[in-house]
């Protein structure tokens, strides 16, 4: 999820050259209100959004009780922000432009962390 469309589409473009399947949204409006269509099995959010940030999806996620492992993307990368998400919970932090092989491991461990969870996600 990213509000910038060039980014949007360049990352669905890469994950689906690597047989991956996203779903895409260029808010956390618009995914929220896509909820009843089925949990992902990671997010990948834009930390700054107009509206409510990546970080903040993510913390709402978790205070209505669903879990996904969420990877953070961002221009701006500082060690107070990066601990801010670590301490919320998100699997990864990648500063943009991402690099393709941090991207991969980071929803390599978001994945197995999906298929760890005992509960709802």
């Amino acid at each position: 999820m990213d509000d910038d469309a060039f980014v949007l589409r360049g990352l669905a473009r890469l994950l689906r050259a690597r047989a991956l399947h996203p779903r895409t949204f260029e808010s956390a409006a618009d995914f929220l209100g896509a909820l009843s269509e089925g949990l992902p099995e990671c997010l990948i959010v834009d930390l700054q959004m107009p509206e409510m940030s990546g970080l903040e999806l993510q913390q709402h996620l978790s205070s209505i009780g669903i879990e996904i492992p969420t990877i953070v993307i961002t221009a701006h990368g500082d060690v107070q922000t990066r601990e801010r998400c670590q301490c919320a919970g998100t699997v990864a932090f990648l500063k943009k432009p991402v690099q393709e092989a941090s991207l991969f491991a980071a929803i390599h461990g978001a994945s197995r962390t999906a298929r760890s969870s005992d509960g709802p996600r």
